[in-house]
């Protein structure tokens, strides 16, 4: 039963990854990194690793976000290339 999900996440997890790369705006980029975040929290919490799941949901899809989108606010949101 598992099986599906942790294979639902992974796929969502390399499809985010690969789109946070992607992606020229930095605020989008940001976003998808949250959305990464997020997922491998699922993926943790799946695993049973509550504890890191909870880590993982308050620093990396928490506080990097916030971090992240205030640094773009600062800076230049599209890239040069």
């Amino acid at each position: 039963m598992t099986l599906p999900i942790d294979l639902a996440i992974l796929t969502l997890v390399v499809i985010s990854g690969i789109g946070a790369l992607a992606v020229k705006d930095l605020l989008g980029a940001s976003i998808v990194f949250s959305a990464y975040s997020f997922l491998m929290c699922l993926a943790w919490a799946s695993m049973g690793a509550v504890d890191v799941a909870f880590t993982e949901a308050a620093v990396g899809a928490g506080v990097s976000t916030v971090f992240c989108v205030a640094a773009v606010f600062h800076t230049t949101r599209r890239t040069k290339d």
